[in-house]
């Protein structure tokens, strides 16, 4: 049986902790020491995460190499601009679809800045906290500013030097995904806790949140992002957005991993005769930069938890949510529940404690069951699909005909 539960895959481990914590907080809801695994699961994220953003940014940004190809530079924007156009209509479905949480004796009354000077000077403050106190206490402001200044100043530094961060970036992430490893037992103990203090009941709106970022997803990747390709080269886009998403969103939803889906992407990419040299380093850049189901996961679970707390969402704090949400959501597709690790900065924005960030990231693991293969297909799905549109687009404008249609007709006889 432990063998058997060793070479069990993550995301069955966590479906098992679900159910098990949900059996005994309905059967023995007075064996509260089970709840303390949750509570260490929550403690050693919250402990963990801040140091992990700071040096990821630092490390990405350090990374980055002057004089790019300049090729690359219509995919780059396709993804950047995908990724905040994602966040912008996970912020419209909230609203329109408006969820709150079953969060343990929830405290109410917390109140968002009410003008635009007021949210401007509360970023501005949190966001020249001291960096070290700001990976002590969770400002996630001081953190992304600190790291994205660190990040660029480690770009005139020595190979050498850039190395050490990469390594501790990696020692760091490698600390998180054991951390993650422990989910399964932490799941149990939170699913315990909610359902002995708050009912099944209370469990009903996981299934509504699942719902709305499910739902979002789809509307982004089957509306969204064809429109976004129609607008760029003026043909039908749905060939190539169906066949992107069979050929690589099925395999990423069940790999659940935008990593390990490249070698896939790359065949792809060959089979609709793309230009190597591009597509080499487009389809690993995406697999990191490109971050929309990120995006929608970060945007739409911070606004619930403010939802929850009854917290005013003015439209400028909204669209601020949107620029934060896809910014940090850019190269955290490679780690295991990254997105869900960037709540509390998000949550910072609505004056939220990282306590309740945490408590919502913790419900970020439990619908990640489902939300984590999503999210991997979206974004692995979109790498190839912007791959391709960027270059038809380039094609385009040097003159060169190209048809959608045919290059999919083409692919699907290569790979039928």
């Amino acid at each position: 049986m432990m063998k058997v539960i060793t070479h069990m895959s993550l995301i069955k481990k966590i479906s098992i902790g679900v159910v098990l914590g949900t059996v005994l907080g309905l059967v023995a809801p007075t064996w509260t020491a089970i709840g303390i695994l949750g509570n260490l699961f929550i403690g050693g994220l919250k402990a963990i995460a801040p140091l992990l953003v700071f040096l990821l940014i630092i490390d990405s940004l350090g990374k980055h190499q002057h004089g790019n190809k300049t090729h690359l530079k219509t995919v780059i924007v396709l993804y950047l601009l995908a990724t905040f156009v994602a966040a912008l209509a996970a912020v419209f479905a909230s609203y329109l679809f408006p969820v709150a949480l079953a969060l343990p004796n929830p405290v109410t009354g917390h109140d968002a800045p009410s003008n635009i000077q007021d949210i401007l000077t509360g970023i501005l403050m949190n966001a020249v906290m001291n960096p070290i106190e700001a990976v002590t206490t969770g400002n996630y402001l001081a953190i992304l500013m600190w790291g994205c200044l660190l990040g660029i100043s480690l770009r005139v530094c020595s190979e050498t030097t850039k190395q050490f961060f990469s390594d501790v970036s990696g020692m760091v992430t490698h600390v998180v995904q054991l951390v993650i490893e422990l989910a399964p037992v932490g799941i149990t103990g939170l699913v315990f806790s909610s359902v002995a203090e708050i009912g099944l009941d209370g469990l009903v709106s996981y299934g509504r949140l699942i719902l709305l970022v499910v739902g979002t997803m789809l509307f982004v990747s089957f509306i969204v992002y064809p429109l976004m390709i129609f607008l760029l080269i003026r043909q039908n886009p749905f060939p190539l957005t169906f066949w992107c998403m069979k050929e690589s969103g099925i395999p990423a939803f069940f790999t659940r991993s935008s990593a390990v889906n490249i070698p896939i992407n790359m065949a792809l990419a060959k089979e609709l005769g793309l230009d190597k040299e591009s597509y080499a380093i487009s389809i690993p850049l995406g697999a990191t930069a490109n971050s929309g189901g990120a995006a929608i996961t970060i945007s739409i679970m911070t606004l619930a938890a403010a939802q929850t707390l009854e917290i005013a969402t003015p439209f400028f704090l909204a669209f601020l949510l949107c620029l934060l949400a896809a910014i940090s959501s850019t190269g955290v597709s490679g780690i295991a529940g990254g997105s869900l690790l960037l709540i509390p900065l998000a949550c910072s924005l609505f004056n939220i404690s990282n306590d309740i960030a945490m408590q919502v990231v913790a419900i970020g693991f439990i619908i990640g069951v489902i939300q984590d293969s999503v999210e991997t297909a979206v974004n692995s799905a979109s790498d190839l699909l912007f791959t391709a549109a960027a270059e038809f687009y380039d094609l385009k404008r040097e003159g060169v005909s190209v048809n959608i249609t045919e290059r999919v007709k083409n692919a699907k006889q290569l790979h039928p």
